[in-house]
């Protein structure tokens, strides 16, 4: 099923399955491709159109198997559309090594690597407008449950979404990822 291309015959399936008569069809079709785009648009994804399409395509796919037992796509199709945002922000996501001694530094020694480490991310933190160094502070201040409790308080107090916060934890994250490399590979090149 990974090899799985969409071909003519499964998309004129997939139209005969939504309405017997084509343009009806094609008029449900292009209502559910654009309520799709809405909603990836509505997460902050930057293709939302590539993402409709796929959720569409791996609906095609299953059709055969599932056509008799639904007769609603809307519920099934937002299903695909979850677990698809899912691997897309996986995909989106900047994450530090887990061995951070992995991360170019400048000396071999493992406290000194951790000490530029320090130095460099305090420096890009500085870099940040005052409120956002307050929130990425804040964000990661607890642990498990209390960690859970503490970020909805945070996005109430902010006036965000939880979604918003994780999207705007996001975009603070991949910027201070940036600033870390850089900031590491300078001291790196200052130290060689």
């Amino acid at each position: 099923m990974a090899n799985w291309q969409l071909t003519e015959d499964a998309f004129n399936l997939f139209l005969s399955w939504l309405d017997h008569d084509r343009d009806a069809a094609g008029k449900k079709y292009e209502n559910i491709r654009r309520r799709l785009i809405v909603l990836f648009e509505s997460r902050g994804c930057s293709s939302s159109e590539e993402l409709a399409d796929q959720t569409i395509n791996r609906f095609i796919r299953r059709l055969p198997a599932i056509s008799d037992s639904i007769t609603d796509p809307i519920p099934y199709l937002l299903v695909i559309a979850s677990n698809l945002y899912l691997e897309y922000r996986e995909k989106q996501l900047f994450p530090l090594p887990e061995n951070l001694s992995d991360i170019p530094g400048p000396a071999n020694d493992e406290s000194e690597t951790t000490e530029r480490i320090h130095e460099c991310l305090e420096r890009c933190l500085e870099k940040l407008e005052a409120v956002n160094r307050t929130l990425v502070l804040d964000y990661y201040r607890k642990d498990k449950q209390a960690k859970i409790d503490f970020r909805k308080d945070l996005a109430r107090r902010w006036g965000l979404t939880a979604n918003a916060l994780r999207i705007k934890m996001h975009s603070l994250r991949a910027s201070l990822h940036k600033c870390l490399e850089e900031c590491l590979e300078s001291v790196a090149s200052e130290m060689n």
